[in-house]
């Protein structure tokens, strides 16, 4: 699970990455802070992996506050003046988001940071045997060993089953990281369960009538078949 925290002084900002946030499963708010400082206080006390931050505030602005941190998370930024930008990746940020801006260009900014979190632990919306797919507004709850594979498709997954295909609103990264080491990623679109894996053949996997591309940059992953 993928902790965050907003620091921004402009209670709208707050509600509109909140609101986005809740249609990504591995997201989990840890706090909301309204200034630097109380976003350092935050720091101090809990485990934080991204912060959505906001640089124009009073007092202390968000690159001030940077530089006061020794081992910063994660850092989105959200801001409407874009001649930050710059300054913005001397620090290494992971993004920057120019408000207003739209739920597919947040998910892109979130996906970058779940990149970093493929080889952690597994996030909490694994239950057992079973992953939650959120359709529209119903949660589905579907067994692993059920899954052929996943597909990324735009802004969406697809996800089939032995006996269904669920959409789900839902990055492709961020589903690969809620999923066990049952599945495996040998594209940059897909997704397999490598117990449903018939045969391979050059750049290609069989899941049964299924042929399915293995990217150029995933090829070192077929080990693992």
């Amino acid at each position: 699970m993928i902790k965050y925290a907003i620091i921004d002084d402009e209670p709208i900002a707050h509600n509109i990455i909140e609101e986005f946030a809740k249609e990504i499963m591995s997201l989990q708010k840890v706090g909301n802070c309204y200034d630097a400082f109380q976003a350092i206080e935050l720091l101090k006390k809990k485990k934080i992996d991204v912060l959505f931050l906001d640089i124009n505030m009073p007092k202390l602005t968000g690159f001030e506050m940077l530089k006061t941190l020794k081992n910063p998370p994660k850092i989105i930024i959200t801001t409407a003046y874009k001649e930050f930008a710059l300054e913005g990746y001397e620090f290494q940020v992971s993004d920057y988001l120019l408000k207003p801006f739209t739920f597919s260009r947040f998910l892109k900014a979130v996906n970058t940071v779940l990149e970093f979190k493929e080889n952690t632990p597994k996030p909490a919306d694994i239950l057992s045997d079973f992953i939650e797919i959120k359709v529209d507004k119903k949660r589905h709850r579907v067994k692993l060993s059920e899954i052929l594979f996943i597909e990324a498709q735009g802004n969406y997954c697809k996800v089939v089953t032995k006996t269904r295909n669920l959409f789900t609103l839902r990055g492709i990264s961020d589903m690969q990281s809620a999923l066990s080491e049952q599945f495996l990623r040998i594209h940059n679109s897909f997704i397999i369960n490598k117990d449903m894996v018939t045969a391979i053949e050059g750049n290609r996997i069989y899941i049964g009538k299924e042929i399915i591309p293995i990217g150029r940059t995933h090829k070192h992953r077929l080990k693992d078949l």
